[in-house]
């Protein structure tokens, strides 16, 4: 089943075609790689999917629902949840915290009125701290935790309110190789309950998590199928080898 499928996505900055026809479809309990060299519009991708840009031609369909001019709050609601490559939680909150307001932000005002909703909400919050091995570090302010586990309790907060289909753009970034392992490690076990568009530039990372490849190249689709397909596709080879 098709949760997300987007069909001749175009976007332009002035004379860059950043998003030239580009289809892309992301199935329910699946893992999405997509990659490409820097300039491709990996990016510019998520972006649109997210609602913090818009295409100028196309249509994005998510849970069978139009939502090519969706506002990015609606599309949050409805289920998708959003990591960008700069980490961006609150350093000078607690790590805890930073967990129980994500989940927070997905209720409604009324039913955060009463002042049980952080009790209520406490055995979700240390569940997802301990999903992503973090929850040691439950009552350290955020900006106290290495780059690694700042992206993980970032990846977490994204989590955390139970989204179905879950954007991360370079989620790896900056990490060592232990690291980087460490996050596909803690990725994996989540595809029982929600799929993933995942951008980077660690091509062992992604050929080893995905089930599915996308490769952009100049802001139109190269190619797509599995990691064993991606990895001898010879167009694929011609773009990293003389532009990567």
């Amino acid at each position: 089943m098709a949760l997300l499928e987007v069909k001749g996505a175009r976007k332009s900055y002035g004379k860059l075609n950043a998003l030239d026809s580009v289809d892309l479809v992301v199935e329910s309990q699946q893992f999405h790689g997509l990659i490409g060299p820097n300039g491709s519009g990996k990016t510019t991708l998520l972006k649109c999917i997210a609602g913090a840009e818009y295409p100028e031609e196309g249509t994005l369909t998510f849970l069978d629902e139009d939502i090519s001019t969706t506002p990015p709050a609606a599309r949050a609601r409805r289920g998708m949840s959003l990591k960008f490559q700069i980490t961006s939680v609150f350093n000078l909150l607690s790590v805890y915290d930073n967990i129980l307001l994500s989940i927070q932000a997905s209720h409604s005002l009324s039913s955060l009125a009463g002042s049980r909703s952080r009790q209520e909400l406490h055995p979700q919050v240390m569940d997802t701290l301990s999903e992503f091995g973090i929850e040691g570090r439950a009552d350290d302010l955020a900006g106290e935790l290495s780059h690694g586990e700042q992206q993980w309790l970032e990846i977490a907060m994204a989590l955390a309110p139970g989204p179905r289909l879950l954007l991360l753009d370079e989620p790896t970034a900056g990490m060592s190789p232990e690291e980087r392992r460490v996050t596909g490690d803690l990725l994996r076990p989540i595809k029982e309950r929600c799929s993933m568009l995942i951008v980077e530039h660690d091509l062992d990372f992604i050929k080893d998590l995905s089930d599915v490849i996308t490769v952009l190249d100049q802001g139109q689709v190269l190619d797509n199928g599995t990691p064993k397909q991606i990895e001898t596709s010879e167009r694929v080879k011609e773009v990293y080898v003389t532009r990567v």
